[in-house]
């Protein structure tokens, strides 16, 4: 499977992956070398750092899943 990072702002520091062809997959990274899975892996997975950074930078998400904090 063909994937490709990218940044949502210039500034972020989570990369986005983007996979050709594949659609509703929602997957981020902080470095390109580990992934996670949003749905499967977003807050338990993470560290309370990558939390903080993950939150500030999507808002969005942070508040949809409020409720597994």
């Amino acid at each position: 499977m063909d994937r490709e990072f990218y940044k949502q702002h210039p500034n972020d520091t989570i990369w986005w992956v983007l996979h050709q062809g594949v659609k509703g997959l929602h997957e981020f990274s902080f470095d390109k070398k580990k992934v996670f899975n949003l749905f499967r892996d977003y807050p338990h997975e993470l560290t309370d750092e990558q939390v903080a950074i993950f939150d500030a930078e999507n808002p969005y998400w942070a508040e949809y899943f409020s409720d597994r904090k």
